[in-house]
């Protein structure tokens, strides 16, 4: 069970990164071909970098809606568990001292 909540994040990360990386090589490409505007200066790559972040964030959201409600749930589970087992260890100290 650990196993697929960890997977759960790790696919979802995984997933995100590959949508940045797919943003960051096509802005990069349309900056060298002149499609869109180069930065100032040497200012090249963190424009690149900033227009990838921009574009990936909503692509991102929208895209991997799935994915982010399985790992919401997953640890929402696991939340809920480690309150379960906390009420569960506060009981029996509240049982012991009486």
């Amino acid at each position: 069970m650990t196993v697929s909540k960890t997977s759960a994040t790790i696919r979802y990360t995984a997933m995100r990164l590959g949508i940045f990386v797919g943003c960051f090589v096509v802005v990069a490409g349309l900056v060298q071909f002149g499609v869109l505007p180069k930065g100032l200066g040497d200012s090249n790559f963190i424009w690149v970098l900033l227009l990838a972040i921009v574009i990936s964030a909503p692509l991102s959201f929208v895209l991997l809606r799935k994915q982010r409600d399985e790992m919401s749930a997953q640890i929402v589970g696991k939340v809920d568990s480690a309150k379960t087992r906390l009420e569960a260890n506060r009981a029996q100290e509240d049982g012991v001292t009486q």
